[in-house]
């Protein structure tokens, strides 16, 4: 099995994360893609807008309906979502020979150096490096990185929580998690009546 970790806050996930993770699919031609919602990320200060339970459903919904993608609570009930804890409980529940990659965006990557034992990060996983416009890297020799050009689907999340936040319902987001979305009343959405 060739499966690819995608880690994030997805605060929420958006159609940019989903597309990315199509594009790996079929790039890589990787059997599946798991994404794992962090509890809580080092990198963003442990903040995010909504709760773990919360985005955890979201990207729940948003995978639904792709039969190679899955979805990992594992981060749970963690202090701090540190990658490499996530990669050796995956690796651990994975077959000998199967291999293990690493989806990342660029802007990730190029801070690769600075993550909590990032060299053993580096020697457990091949990094799937997601190119953005103006994002620049150096591959660390500790490293093994492929790079996927996605499409460029100029999305952010905080973007689509100032749209949501305005009261506009946004096309960047699956109607299922719209529909949490707003069912929750999350990033300021107020439900319609």
């Amino acid at each position: 099995m060739r499966l690819a970790i995608f880690g994030g806050t997805f605060d929420p996930v958006h159609n940019a994360h989903l597309g990315v993770a199509r594009a790996a699919l079929a790039h890589f031609r990787l059997d599946r893609v798991l994404f794992v919602p962090a509890a809580h990320p080092p990198h963003k200060d442990g903040a995010t807008t909504a709760g773990f339970d919360d985005r955890a459903r979201m990207v729940e919904l948003a995978c639904a309906d792709e039969p190679r993608f899955a979805v990992s609570r594992i981060e749970e009930g963690t202090r701090c979502s540190y990658s490499i804890d996530t990669i050796e409980k995956v690796r651990a529940s994975l077959a000998v020979g199967d291999e293990l990659f690493f989806l990342i965006g660029a802007d990730a990557f190029a801070d690769i150096q600075t993550w909590y034992r990032w060299r053993d990060v580096a020697r457990q996983v091949v990094f799937l490096v997601v190119g953005r416009p103006g994002a620049t890297y150096l591959i660390p020799p500790e490293a093994h990185a492929e790079r996927l050009d996605s499409p460029h689907l100029d999305i952010s999340s905080s973007s689509v929580r100032q749209q949501l936040g305005r009261g506009e319902l946004t096309a960047d987001v699956p109607a299922s998690v719209i529909e949490y979305i707003v069912e929750r009343g999350l990033y300021g959405v107020r439900q319609r009546g």
